[in-house]
């Protein structure tokens, strides 16, 4: 199965936006520095307890980083 590469690309833009390590956002959420970076890159899907601990550390909608709304936050 080949994933996107281009399939998390907002994790990627979110976490150099605030100046942060892939090892310091995989530390926040609990996953290890290489698995982040398989998500990131597009290797590995990132699993539904994961996408959420990573919206809620950037404080941004499951929605906006899949790429569904260019709205970072839930407007409902």
């Amino acid at each position: 199965m080949v994933i996107n590469m281009e399939r998390y690309e907002r994790i990627r833009s979110l976490r150099e936006d605030a100046d942060l390590t892939q090892e310091s956002v995989g530390k926040a959420v609990n996953i290890p520095q290489r698995t982040y970076a398989y998500y990131e890159s597009g290797q590995r899907m990132v699993p539904p307890h994961v996408l959420c601990s990573l919206a809620d550390f950037y404080d941004v909608s499951v929605d906006y980083i899949l790429g569904r709304t260019s709205n970072k936050k839930d407007t409902r």
